[in-house]
């Protein structure tokens, strides 16, 4: 083990962009578990913070991302022993907490899970938390009851994204037909290659429409929010459901409760930040068992270093990301 390595960081809030730069095991977090940090991915919740776009970060200094694959170095936690191969993600990492984009850190055991069996550390973070995400809100839309494959179509919103790349696999692998909604043309082959039978240009979503509209989704995943939440909300058939988990287009909701008491149409939120452990599981079960290694290769895009990190984070707040970006830290 080095006396210092690579990471990035955030040093204040007057300077919020991350960068390069040395760390050593005593700057670390004083927490139970030290893991080597192996692979990490990109989200979009990254590139806000790692550009200081989005003020992700709420105390200082702060190392970002959200993902981590790695191995365990040292333990106080009777849970993992050196050796052992890890993931997490969320609970506050990049906000609160130290996060992934360092060779090294200091975790809790609670935030630990084994690595999926069947998935290597670097498929793991391909799927990482976009996947994850999707698979939280594939799951919900089951569990809510009246969403088959049988009932009509599902909608996917900003599926050439990561996490719109991972619904439209699983919804298609589960049966579904898969319609997806983006703004790129040239990632129509890309997502029939994942499982999507139909398109819909996001901006017949993205303009304001009618309360009520024509009934035409039985369930969706939405991860734009704002106005494109709103009419998919309106175009939801009686009964079903729409799963929220993303902010792309806004944080505002400028719709009605015409849907929800005229159709019953439900809309539920999504969090993969503190999501229960059970949930977490359901999610990663799901993920193996629907998933195949040539899908998860061709909804990662490619990889990069720590070094490459700030540019490709400022390309996936511009919309040039197709699908998955896996960080290699150590």
């Amino acid at each position: 083990m080095t006396d210092t390595f690579e990471a990035l960081l955030i040093r204040d809030k007057d300077n919020p962009k991350a960068s390069l730069t040395k760390l050593s095991l005593s700057d670390l977090p004083d927490l139970p578990v030290l893991v080597r940090v192996d692979y990490s991915s990109l989200n979009y919740k990254d590139g806000l913070s790692v550009t200081g776009k989005g003020r992700i970060a709420r105390r200082f200094p702060m190392v970002p991302g959200i993902d981590i694959a790695g191995t365990v170095v040292e333990s106080a936690s009777e849970a993992f022993r050196p050796g052992d191969k890890v993931i997490a993600n969320g609970n506050g990492m990049s906000e609160t907490e130290w996060g992934a984009y360092s060779a090294y850190q200091r975790l809790k055991p609670e935030w630990l899970m084994p690595q999926p069996e069947g998935l290597t550390q670097k498929q793991a973070m391909a799927i990482g938390t976009a996947g994850y995400t999707a698979a939280l809100c594939v799951n919900q839309l089951l569990a809510w009851g009246v969403v088959s494959p049988e009932e009509g179509k599902v909608l996917v919103t900003g599926a050439a994204g990561g996490v719109g790349s991972y619904a439209v696999a699983l919804l298609a692998s589960l049966g579904f037909g898969v319609t997806a909604s983006t703004g790129r043309p040239e990632t129509h082959a890309y997502l029939r290659q994942l499982g999507a039978s139909d398109f819909i240009d996001r901006r017949e979503l993205s303009e304001a429409g009618k309360p009520l509209q024509a009934e035409r989704w039985t369930g969706a995943v939405d991860s734009v929010g704002s106005t494109t939440l709103a009419n998919v909300l309106a175009q939801t058939v009686y009964g079903g459901a729409v799963t929220a988990c993303g902010l792309a287009g806004g944080a505002d909701l400028p719709a009605t409760v015409m849907p929800h008491i005229l159709r019953s149409v439900a809309l539920i939120g999504v969090d993969s930040v503190m999501a229960p452990r059970k949930r977490r599981e359901a999610a990663w079960r799901l993920l193996q068992t629907q998933l195949s290694p040539e899908q998860i290769a061709l909804a990662t895009e490619g990889e990069v270093g720590l070094a490459d990190l700030p540019k490709a984070a400022e390309e996936i707040l511009a919309g040039k990301v197709r699908g998955r970006v896996v960080v290699k830290v150590s």
